[in-house]
């Protein structure tokens, strides 16, 4: 019975479960340096990943989570004060990526909340995409054509598929307005000529 237990789904040994570290400076910078090598992060989102770490350290280890959280809260600090975290450039990179995705205002706005960026630096990030020309419809065209919605859908799909078109620009936080103008464009080249005078 133990042996079954010991193998995983096709047969082959388990690995043994990595036992958590104990949490020290050198332990939480090393990790934060790691993260940040990887990935783009704000000061918010790189605290909840240390203090993961620190919640699962001191679960196992029986030490007191709030000496891992000042740990994490000073390293936070210097790596701001220092420059290496920027919520101001982490926000508009972040929403110059989501736009070209063809995400949103509301849904760069949500995004950004979610990894903790403040509300000053989500509309300095908004502001900086329409000071580069990128508009509602100039993403909900970009949204269209990456689903093959609207003008992108072969004509005789158009309008069966209409509504069904005009709710997945809705769920991405389009307003009815811009939704219906990309949804309802004659061609793709209408729709783009209708960016060129919004632009």
């Amino acid at each position: 019975m133990n042996d079954i237990q010991d193998e995983g789904a096709k047969g082959k040994p388990r690995r043994a479960r990595k036992q958590p570290k104990r949490i020290t400076e050198s332990y939480l910078k090393n990790v934060a340096l790691w993260y940040l090598e990887r990935y783009a992060s704000s000061a918010a989102n790189l605290r909840n990943v240390l203090m993961r770490r620190v919640r699962v350290s001191s679960a196992h280890h029986g030490t007191d989570p709030a000496d891992g959280a000042a740990m994490v809260e000073a390293l936070i600090r210097r790596y701001d004060e220092t420059g290496i975290l920027n919520d101001r450039l982490f926000a508009e990179t972040r929403a110059r990526s989501l736009a070209a995705r063809g995400s949103s205002a509301r849904m760069i706005q949500r995004k950004l909340m979610e990894k903790g960026v403040g509300a000053a630096d989500i509309d300095a990030a908004l502001e900086a995409l329409r000071e580069e020309g990128i508009g509602e419809l100039d993403a909900a065209f970009r949204y269209a054509r990456r689903r093959r919605i609207g003008p992108f859908r072969s004509a005789e799909k158009r309008e069966a598929t209409r509504d069904r078109d005009l709710a997945a620009l809705a769920r991405q936080g389009f307003g009815f307005e811009i939704a219906a103008k990309v949804v309802d464009a004659e061609t793709v080249d209408a729709l783009e000529a209708e960016l060129d005078f919004a632009r």
